[in-house]
């Protein structure tokens, strides 16, 4: 059920980038402290872009993104690196190391590749949520009510519904 989720919050993004302009892409957004559509989208992406790239070793640091430019400004290449994410998802469940500078001092916390690609589709969807504040405030397109939000509540919203 994890790589559906994973594979569905990506579509929804791919969807959304698909609809905008670059222009509406790399522009600001007062609401977000003038962070950007693609800046959010970005972070999305190098985040399992890291998970992708150092699951081999068995060694992963968030904080080793590339920070590609070309990812928030452009749209299109956006969509492309999604893609690739998408096709890269699939690999055995093993352990894994998190590793992190916090305050100076190098720490490292056992994880494993399913627990990161939970916190990568958690993490996508509070940025997901981010985004359509940004989409909102713009008020040219239109986003899907569900779109940043977690599938834990979009189930308890079925069930109160009833």
């Amino acid at each position: 059920m994890l790589l559906p989720s994973i594979h569905h919050s990506l579509q929804e993004l791919n969807d959304l980038l698909e609809q905008i302009s670059d222009a509406d892409y790399a522009h600001p957004c007062h609401e977000l402290g003038n962070a950007t559509i693609g800046e959010h989208t970005r972070h999305i992406i190098e985040m399992f872009q890291c998970l992708n790239s150092q699951y081999e070793t068995g060694v992963v640091n968030y904080d080793q993104r590339q920070r590609n430019k070309l990812i928030q400004t452009n749209s299109e290449f956006a969509i492309g690196q999604i893609k690739e994410i998408q096709n890269a998802l699939d690999k055995e469940n093993k352990k894994i190391e998190l590793q992190q500078i916090v305050d100076g001092e190098e720490i490292r916390i056992e994880s494993n590749y399913f627990r990161e690609l939970l916190y990568n589709l958690e993490h996508c969807i509070h940025h997901q949520a981010l985004i359509k504040v940004a989409i909102l405030m713009n008020g040219k397109l239109e986003v899907n009510e569900n779109f940043g939000v977690a599938r834990s509540t979009i189930e308890y919203r079925k069930k109160c519904a009833q």
